[in-house]
């Protein structure tokens, strides 16, 4: 009995952190998030955000056009549920580098965070303007779409394109029972929706 239990606590352990894996990679930015610190994507020694921060603030006052300092700072405010702040920097970073279609999409996933949903959606648009290749800002568009503004078929669009482009990648199957999910919505509700999952 304890080892099937045992057993049953390592099988929902590893589904978990595949499925959170999946959720995080899918979008733009790569890191693990963390509230204070966690281990580097490559393994190694633990990541001090504290230090690592602080020492990105300093390098920005002093060189306020330093673009990967202001993009490692969001994406250290990104990880560290700051999402404020990691609007901030991501939006100091864009005024140097404004057609980055990833900075565009962390910036949305924080606006998305903040409950922004129409700047959200105007991130992701705009990296997909940039470059219609962006699957990062295709999944997030349908998120934002499906979750927050109660638009499936707008989801289902986005989702789509996702699929046109990547159709055999690791995540096509979880966009394609996302999209099942959003039509069966549609089907019982007439086009609304309510929120099925969340980032």
């Amino acid at each position: 009995m304890k080892r099937e239990n045992i057993l049953y606590a390592v099988v929902a352990l590893l589904v978990g952190l595949l499925g959170g894996f999946l959720i995080f990679s899918i979008s733009g930015h790569k890191s693990q998030p963390s509230v204070n610190a966690g281990i580097p994507a490559g393994g190694g020694t633990p990541v001090d955000y504290r230090q690592r921060i602080a020492e990105a603030e300093k390098i920005v006052a002093r060189e306020p056009g330093n673009l990967q300092a202001w993009v490692q700072l969001g994406n250290d405010y990104f990880d560290t549920d700051q999402p404020q702040k990691a609007i901030n920097a991501y939006g100091k970073a864009l005024e140097l580098d404004h057609n980055n279609p990833n900075i565009l999409t962390d910036q949305g996933i924080m606006y998305k965070r903040v409950g922004q949903f129409d700047r959200a959606v105007a991130n992701f648009e705009k990296a997909q303007q940039i470059d219609p290749k962006h699957v990062q800002s295709l999944y997030n568009l349908g998120v934002v779409y499906m979750d927050d503004l109660k638009q499936p078929d707008k989801a289902i669009k986005a989702w789509n394109r996702y699929l046109e482009l990547e159709p055999t990648s690791p995540n096509a199957q979880q966009i394609r029972g996302l999209i099942e999910q959003a039509k069966g919505l549609q089907q019982m509700k007439g086009g609304a929706s309510t929120p099925l999952f969340r980032k």
